[in-house]
């Protein structure tokens, strides 16, 4: 019987070793060396202490920051230990009544403004933790945030294209505006 038995115990020794211990210090030690920044998370640090990650999303309400999309983690909004979308159909009548408000208090902190409201700025994103925009949204919000800051609607319009992120590789995904640090770059310069 020891004879049947021992070929797996070594397989599963030998595994172990290999997949669970060697493999995963390989690859930590390689990318701590090759890419340091986005193997500890992409943190952005001010002042010396991280205030964020360049991959998670953040809520923002104040009029004088532009807003990211809604998140759909629970029991709060961006939780990154329940990433996840709604789940909620486009026929569901609890969605219905979250994008209701959603465009409500985008037409509240900007009366004034017209123009359609971009979809990502009132639907969550499949993980409910996006930290991108699209330059539709930014657009929409460019209005509010210029006359809350004081600022000529040009000088954040400069901004929101420093900030613009182009399609991966060129082909990938679509233009998108990266919220945390569009508005660190907002209040950094004024």
């Amino acid at each position: 019987m020891l004879k049947e038995i021992r070929p797996a115990i070594v397989s599963f020794l030998l595994l172990t070793l290999l997949t669970g211990i060697t493999y995963p210090l390989l690859v930590t030690g390689v990318s701590q060396v090759t890419m340091p920044d986005k193997a500890n998370g992409s943190m952005i640090i001010k002042d010396g202490k991280p205030i964020g990650s360049s991959l998670m999303g953040q809520s923002f309400s104040d009029p004088k920051y532009f807003w990211s999309r809604p998140s759909a983690t629970s029991p709060m909004p961006n939780n990154p230990t329940s990433s996840g979308g709604s789940n909620l159909g486009p026929t569901n009548p609890a969605l219905m009544d979250a994008v209701k408000g959603r465009v409500q208090a985008l037409r509240d902190a900007d009366p004034g403004n017209q123009q359609p409201v971009p979809v990502d700025l009132v639907t969550a994103s499949g993980s409910g933790l996006d930290p991108h925009i699209s330059p539709a949204a930014a657009d929409y919000q460019l209005a509010r945030v210029a006359r809350v800051r004081n600022l000529s609607p040009d000088v954040v319009r400069k901004l929101v294209a420093e900030h613009t992120e182009g399609r991966q590789f060129g082909i990938l995904g679509e233009p998108r505006v990266n919220v945390l640090e569009l508005n660190l770059a907002l209040d950094a310069s004024h």
